[in-house]
């Protein structure tokens, strides 16, 4: 394909030619023959050198982490005999945009090193990944599409966790500390006619509406979750960086739990609704790293209906974090039934308002939950994280 300039001198040298054979200039015939040749010259050794190339691909060692500079290395080796005289490099990153770089030669070879800066967290698609070929005057060009790599992961920021603000006096129930250490619990299995004897309280009511008779639950001995840390992913409560310091946190918490040998859920309320066990520090945890590196503030359910669900993971759980941005009366009313009925229960409060330059104002519903048992974190724009989640609400609004 001619560029801009290719048909410049084409039309020039064409134009040339006219004007030779017009006004019978001799002189003149040479130079329009030159400008059609290097033309000529020009889509040939781009079509020569339009042949598929091997792709080598590189980002540096270890993890990217938020906020990093990350180098990219691409190298090139063509399989055809003819190598361009240029070639660019062109490719889309997610939303960090188009990145167009040109490609030294080296040999045979043909390499790029370029830097993405200050990453923030994410999951970055490679798409329209092409190298686009040239003469050394750039009159023709080609377009080779390349192979997409696998998707740039880049790693929330977490904080290491000594002590949790769960574990301080606010998660007592009348001074006493719950030491619910349970590894296993008990899941529906299916339904069956009540037989005399039984209690009521196996009774499945929908089941028992349904068909005119007492149903009761068969229940199977199943392993729980320790510790379920539920992510809330609420789209209307983003505000700046806010879902940015929720993830942030929640990432801190799993990553806390399993360094001390909990038996952890990561269940994030996006859209979706995604669940991630982590019950080995190798696998699942990477897994639910990639789940933090991607997750977006999609979701519109409330928390409160999640936490009516009976086979959510979060509601199984021996014990419950919640990382939320919002708030509502019957999130607390969950919350605070969940605490009364001797179950333990955090919450991480991230102010959005904050995010905004609000003043920080106080909040009666994180009162009311304090007071039923509830262990509070708020975290607020500028505060130290780890500090945060290692306090109490006392800690919060010193």
């Amino acid at each position: 394909m001619l560029t801009r300039r290719g048909r410049f001198i084409f039309a020039l040298g064409f134009g040339v030619y006219l004007a030779a054979w017009a006004f019978g200039s001799k002189p003149l015939y040479p130079v329009a023959t030159g400008l059609l040749l290097v033309v000529l010259v020009a889509w040939v050794w781009v079509r020569l050198a339009d042949r598929p190339f091997i792709v080598q691909r590189g980002s540096g060692e270890g993890e990217h982490v938020e906020g990093d500079d990350v180098p990219l290395v691409v190298e090139l080796r063509p399989t055809g005999e003819v190598l361009p005289a240029a070639v660019t490099l062109n490719e889309r990153v997610g939303r960090l945009g188009e990145q167009r770089h040109a490609m030294r030669r080296s040999g045979r070879r043909l390499s790029v090193r370029y830097v993405l800066q200050r990453v923030p967290r994410g999951r970055y698609a490679f798409e329209d990944v092409r190298a686009e070929l040239s003469d050394p005057f750039a009159l023709e060009c080609a377009i080779v599409p390349l192979p997409a790599p696998g998707a740039l992961l880049v790693y929330p920021r977490l904080v290491q966790l000594g002590s949790l603000f769960s574990e301080s006096g606010s998660a007592s129930h009348d001074g006493r500390r719950l030491l619910l250490r349970r590894h296993t619990g008990f899941e529906l299995h299916g339904v069956r006619e009540y037989e005399q004897g039984e209690s009521l309280r196996r009774v499945h009511w929908p089941s028992t509406a349904r068909r005119g008779q007492l149903m009761v639950k068969e229940l199977e001995d199943a392993p729980r979750d320790e510790v379920a840390v539920l992510l809330d992913a609420n789209a209307r409560a983003v505000v700046g960086d806010s879902f940015e310091v929720q993830v942030r946190a929640a990432g801190s918490l799993v990553d806390a739990y399993i360094r001390r040998g909990r038996r952890a859920v990561l269940v994030v309320n996006t859209e979706r609704r995604e669940v991630q066990h982590v019950h080995s520090v190798a696998a699942d945890w990477r897994r639910a790293l990639e789940l933090l590196a991607a997750v977006e503030p999609t979701g519109e359910a409330p928390l409160a209906r999640l936490l009516t669900e009976e086979d959510s993971p979060a509601v199984r759980a021996l014990e419950l974090v919640v990382v939320t941005a919002r708030i509502e009366p019957a999130l607390v009313d969950r919350l605070v039934q969940r605490s009364l009925s001797r179950r333990k229960v955090s919450v991480v409060y991230v102010d959005p308002a904050s995010f905004n330059g609000a003043g920080r104002k106080p909040e009666p519903a994180l009162l009311r939950l304090q007071a039923a048992g509830v262990a509070v974190a708020v975290v607020r724009d500028g505060d130290d994280l780890a500090a945060r989640l290692q306090g109490s609400l006392e800690a919060a609004r010193a």
